[in-house]
C-alpha cells in the first residue's frame, strides 16, 4: 500500500488516494481539513529528492505556477518543502487530459478545437506577461473539464524569461513530439517554442494524428528541426483554408516567421471565428518549397488587388550548346549594360576594394591585438566542475574569453557545469586568452515510449535497445491478454536516465486467484524460491547486501512484504546477505517424492545441527536445492516429517557429495 495514503500532511491534507503517477512526482487526490474542500497533491518521489537536478524543476513549477492567476491554469494553494517532503497543493480537476480526448474523438470538430486553442492560448498569454515560458505544452498537460473549460497544468519544465540562470546551454527539454526546433536544438527558448506546440497540438486536434512520427524521440527531434509536416488539409479536406494556414504558421520553423506572441495568434483566430472563409495572405509562408520562388511577388500582389504580374522580359536566342556560363548568371535585361563596361574599370574597382579591405584588417588587428605591446602572463583556472553562469559572472575568471561549444551529457556532472576545458589546467597563458568549455547537459535522458498491449518478451527488447533496463511484476486484468504488457513505471513520455530501471507490469489474464505473501526473511534464497513456488509465486530480482552480517545466502528482506495479497504468478523480489566467510558453499539437489500431494516439513541437517526447516508439496516442488557452508567433510541427512529420506558425505574441500542412504525408493510416510 501507498506509504503516503491514509496519511496528514503538514496537519492539514489527508491523502486519500493516488490518482496519477508522473515521471518525477505522483499526485494524490486529498481532503483539506482546514478549507474542508477535495484538493490534489503533488509530491515529489523520494528518489529524486536528493537529485539536485529534479528538486529544481520541482521547485521551479512552484515558483512559476505560484505566481499565475487565470482561469485556464490550474489554481495552486499551498506549497510546502521540507528536509522529509516536498509537495504542491492544487486545485482538483474532474475532467480528462486532451490527449485522452482527441484519442476518443479521433479528429475533433474544428469549432471545438478552435475552442481549446482559445483557451489555450489566453494561459499562455497570462503566463508569457508573467515572463514564464512553459516549454513542455502538449496534450496530457491540458485539462478537459465537464463544462469544456480547459486548464494548463505541469509547469515542471517551466523557466522565467528572464531568469539569470538562463543561459545558452539550456537542454532541450519538452514532449518530443511537440518540442519547437529550436528547444530540439537545445537553443535559447522563449513563449514562440509555447506556440509552436500550441500549433502541433491544434494539428493534431484538426488531422486526429501528429505531424511527425519516427522509431525514436531522436529522429522525431530530427524532424521537427528538418522535415516539413503534410498540410493538414491533404489529411482532413473539411478543414477551411483560414484555420490550416494559422495552424502552419504557428508552426515555422523559423521563430521570426512564427507568430511572435499568444495574443497574435488570438487575433487571427478571432478574425477567422469572424469570417471562417478568410485567407491570410502569409499562407505562402508554409507553401511547399517550389511555391517559396514566388514568396515575394505573391505577398506584393496581395497588398495590390487587380495588379497582374508584369511580363517576364524577352530572352535573346542562343543555342543551348554555345551558350556561356557567364552569361547565365546575368539577368539578360543587363547584358548589354554589362558589354559596354569597360574591363580595365572593372579591375580598377576589384583593385580599390581588395587594397580598402586589406588596410581595414590591418588597422583593426592593431587596434584589438596591437603586436608591439606586452600582455601580461597568468595561470588558467581550472574551470571543470564550475557551473557555466558562476564562470561568466565572477570577478575571478573575468581575464578569460570563454567560448562555448556544444553540450555534451555527463553522469559525473550535472546539468550547467562545466565539464571539458581547453586549453587543459594547469596552464600560463596571456590574459585574454580563449578559454572554450563544453557544459554538460546532465545525464543522458530518454524518453519513455507507451509500451501498452505490447507483448512482454519485445518491450523487454524495446527497453534494452534505448538504453534501458527493466524488471517484471506480473498483475491481472480484465482485458490485456497473459504475457502483454498492462502499463510501466516511469509511465509514457516520462523522462527517465539511461540506464533507468523501468517496472514493467504484465499481464497474467482477467482470471487469477489471489495469494498472501508468504514470510521468506531470514530463509536461504534457495528455500525462500521452493516456497514461494508452493504458493505459485515466483522470485524476481535478487539484490545482495554485502554489509549484512547473516550468514551468505540469507534473504533479510521482502517486497511484497509478508502477509500482502498478490495475484499467482507474481514475482517477490529479495534482499539476500552476501555475507563474508572463508568457508565453502555446495549445492545438493534433492529430487522429492512424487507419491505425496500434501504439505511436508523438509529438513536438513549438517553433522546433527539443523541447516533448513520449511514447508512444502512435493508434487508442486520435485527439485529442492538447499545451500550448506563448511569445511572438510561433513554429514547431511534430509529428513521429511521428521522420517529419514537420505544421508550425503560432503567433502567442502574437494566440492564432492556421496550418496550414502538413500530410502527416497517407495518412501512413504506412514
Amino acid at each position: 500500500m501507498d506509504k503516503y495514503i491514509g496519511k496528514k500532511l503538514d496537519g492539514r491534507y489527508e491523502i486519500t488516494e493516488l490518482i496519477g503517477v508522473g515521471g518525477m512526482a505522483n499526485v494524490y487526490k486529498a481532503h483539506d481539513v482546514m478549507e474542508d474542500r477535495l484538493v490534489a497533491v503533488k509530491i515529489l518521489r523520494e528518489e529524486y529528492a536528493s537529485n539536485s537536478e529534479f528538486l529544481r524543476r520541482f521547485k521551479n513549477e512552484s515558483r512559476a505556477i505560484s505566481v499565475l492567476n487565470h482561469p485556464n491554469i490550474v489554481k495552486v494553494y499551498d506549497v510546502s518543502f521540507t528536509e522529509r517532503v516536498q509537495f504542491i497543493v492544487m486545485e482538483l480537476i474532474d475532467g480528462i487530459t486532451l490527449k485522452e480526448y482527441i484519442g476518443q474523438q479521433g479528429q475533433v470538430r474544428w469549432k471545438e478545437a478552435v475552442h481549446f486553442t482559445v483557451q489555450t492560448l489566453r494561459a499562455l498569454q497570462h503566463a508569457h506577461d508573467k515572463g514564464i515560458v512553459h516549454r513542455d505544452i502538449k496534450p496530457e498537460n491540458l485539462m478537459l473539464l465537464r463544462d469544456g473549460t480547459l486548464k494548463v497544468m505541469d509547469f515542471g519544465i517551466a523557466r522565467f524569461s528572464r531568469s539569470q540562470t538562463a543561459t545558452i546551454t539550456d537542454k532541450a527539454i519538452g514532449s518530443v513530439h511537440y518540442i519547437s526546433p529550436e528547444q530540439a536544438r537545445g537553443e535559447v527558448t522563449d513563449g514562440k517554442t509555447d506556440l509552436y506546440a500550441v500549433g502541433v497540438i491544434l494539428y493534431e486536434m484538426l488531422t486526429g494524428r501528429l505531424p511527425f512520427e519516427a522509431d525514436s524521440a531522436v529522429s522525431v527531434a530530427i524532424k521537427q528541426i528538418q522535415s516539413e509536416a503534410r498540410r493538414p488539409r491533404q489529411i482532413n479536406p473539411d478543414i477551411p483554408e483560414g484555420l490550416e494556414v494559422i495552424t502552419l504558421r504557428a508552426m515555422q520553423k523559423d521563430p521570426a516567421r512564427r507568430y511572435q506572441s499568444a495574443a497574435e495568434m488570438l487575433r487571427d483566430i478571432e478574425e477567422f471565428k469572424r469570417n471562417p472563409s478568410i485567407s491570410f495572405e502569409y499562407k505562402y509562408l508554409s507553401a511547399p518549397a517550389e511555391e517559396k520562388q514566388e514568396v515575394g511577388r505573391a505577398v506584393a500582389r496581395a497588398h495590390r488587388p487587380g495588379e497582374t504580374a508584369p511580363a517576364r522580359p524577352q530572352r535573346t536566342a542562343h543555342p543551348p550548346a554555345k551558350r556561356r556560363r557567364s552569361e547565365e548568371a546575368i539577368p539578360e535585361e543587363n547584358v548589354e549594360y554589362v558589354k559596354k563596361t569597360p574591363f580595365l574599370a572593372i579591375l580598377t574597382g576589384i583593385a580599390a576594394a581588395f587594397a580598402l579591405s586589406a588596410a581595414t584588417f590591418i588597422f583593426l588587428m592593431f587596434y584589438y591585438n596591437n603586436p608591439f605591446v606586452a600582455v601580461d602572463e597568468v595561470n588558467i583556472p581550472d574551470f571543470v566542475g564550475v557551473r557555466y553562469d558562476t564562470a561568466i559572472s565572477s570577478p575571478r575568471y573575468a581575464n578569460f574569453n570563454i567560448i562555448v561549444e556544444e553540450p555534451v551529457y555527463s553522469e559525473e556532472y550535472e546539468k550547467g557545469v562545466i565539464c571539458e576545458q581547453k586549453p587543459k589546467y594547469p596552464k600560463v597563458v596571456k590574459i585574454g586568452s580563449d578559454v572554450r568549455v563544453k557544459i554538460s547537459n546532465g545525464a543522458q535522458m530518454i524518453t519513455m515510449k507507451d509500451y501498452s498491449n505490447m507483448e512482454a518478451t519485445e518491450a523487454f527488447a524495446e527497453l534494452k535497445k534505448q538504453g534501458l533496463e527493466y524488471s517484471e511484476s506480473r498483475i491481472s486484468h480484465p482485458s490485456v491478454p497473459s504475457g502483454y504488457v498492462v502499463r510501466t513505471d516511469p509511465v509514457k513520455d516520462s523522462e527517465v536516465k539511461a540506464g533507468t530501471v523501468v517496472t514493467v507490469y504484465t499481464s497474467i489474464g482477467p482470471q487469477t486467484s489471489m495469494v498472501p505473501v508468504p514470510k521468506v526473511t531470514e530463509l536461504y534464497v534457495d528455500d525462500a524460491r521452493s516456497l514461494l513456488n508452493t504458493r505459485a509465486l515466483k522470485i524476481g530480482t535478487v539484490e545482495t547486501d554485502p554489509d549484512s552480517e547473516e550468514p551468505y545466502g540469507t534473504v533479510i528482506s521482502q517486497s511484497p512484504e509478508e502477509g500482502e495479497m498478490v495475484a499467482e504468478g507474481s514475482f517477490i523480489n529479495l534482499v539476500v546477505s552476501q555475507g563474508e566467510s572463508d568457508e565453502t558453499r555446495l549445492s545438493i539437489p534433492v529430487t522429492l517424492p512424487s507419491g505425496i500431494n500434501k504439505p511436508v516439513t523438509v529438513q536438513a541437517f549438517m553433522d546433527d545441527v539443523e541447516i533448513h526447516n520449511l514447508q512444502i508439496n512435493p508434487t508442486e516442488t520435485t527439485l529442492w536445492k538447499p545451500t550448506f557452508m563448511g569445511e572438510g567433510i561433513a554429514r547431511i541427512v534430509i529428513t521429511i516429517n521428521e522420517k529419514t529420506y537420505q544421508e550425503y558425505l560432503v567433502d567442502f574441500d574437494e566440492k564432492t557429495r556421496y550418496l550414502d542412504v538413500d530410502n527416497s525408493e517407495g518412501f512413504r510416510l506412514d
